[in-house]
């Protein structure tokens, strides 16, 4: 058995993402391997930040000045990074807050910040969570978070470079390297008529949220994406840079055809993925 302790689970929005994750991490038990999975928006995602929000240590004094009030409640909810401060939002969910505070706390989201600053925080996360899988014996499964989300906040909304975006894949896929991950991406024969599908099958905020963001960040802008047309415009670019960025990625990697949904028949090709990348002698590079 090979010493692996991450799979990343990728691929375009409606490709069946999801599905890989939590097939993937069914079958991994059935084989009887410790796994630990996460799938997009998990607030305890241990290589990402959901509901966080960064302040400097001059703007979180300011804060607790102007809402001195909930001082302990914030305090209580904060963890002090170098001379700077993470605000966990998930813990002030439950709590009875106005609504100015909220407001006021969300622009701080890590997924707000200018994109150096970005990079620093969720390289350094990505170097914690390596630190603390090696310690362990459990085999984690990502959804998304590896290549879909550096894609999302660089090239969607930033707009950066196709450089710059590579450049901050690549030194993720630097610091897993001891993991050894495997990078399974879910593929599509057809990326309008699977995204239209995922239009069809999920609740209509999710599509008008896709498709508001999509067109009206820097890359959609850029583009005068409008409707449904600009954000299958945006995807298929988001496809191509994708494909380059897994064409250059040195891990151990496989892309999967999903285009038919089908998913007995796309369960046992994904067990014979994994018995081979568990269980054969040698476990080599593949494409």
């Amino acid at each position: 058995m090979n010493n692996t302790k991450l799979i990343l689970i990728e691929g375009l929005p409606g490709s069946g993402k999801s599905t890989t994750a939590q097939l993937t991490n069914e079958i991994l038990n059935e084989m009887n391997i410790d796994t630990e999975l996460f799938l997009e928006g998990n607030f305890e995602h241990p290589a990402d930040y959901q509901a966080v929000s960064y302040f400097t240590a001059s703007e979180f004094t300011d804060l607790i000045a102007h809402y001195k009030e909930f001082e302990s409640l914030i305090i209580s909810c904060t963890i002090k990074r170098k001379d700077d401060y993470l605000l966990l939002r998930n813990k002030l969910r439950e709590k009875k807050l106005p609504d100015e505070f909220l407001s006021k706390i969300r622009k701080n989201d890590i997924y707000e910040l200018p994109l150096e600053l970005h990079i620093e925080l969720i390289t350094e996360k990505w170097e914690q969570f390596r630190d603390d899988a090696l310690n362990g014996n459990k085999i984690f499964i990502f959804d998304c978070s590896f290549i879909q989300n550096p894609v999302t906040i660089g090239m969607i909304k930033y707009g950066a470079s196709n450089v710059v975006v590579i450049n901050f894949i690549m030194r993720l896929a630097e610091i897993i390297e001891s993991l050894n991950p495997i990078l399974i991406y879910v593929d599509q024969a057809d990326i309008e008529r699977s995204f239209k599908l995922a239009i069809e099958t999920r609740p209509g905020e999710w599509f008008n949220g896709f498709m508001d963001y999509y067109n009206n960040q820097a890359f959609g802008k850029k583009l005068h994406a409008k409707g449904i047309e600009g954000t299958l415009a945006i995807l298929k670019a988001r496809n191509q840079l994708e494909s380059q960025i897994f064409e250059g990625l040195e891990m151990s990697k496989i892309k999967i055809d999903n285009s038919k949904f089908e998913k007995e028949k796309y369960k046992t090709r994904l067990i014979e993925i994994l018995q081979d990348a568990f269980f054969s002698v040698e476990n080599p590079r593949t494409k």
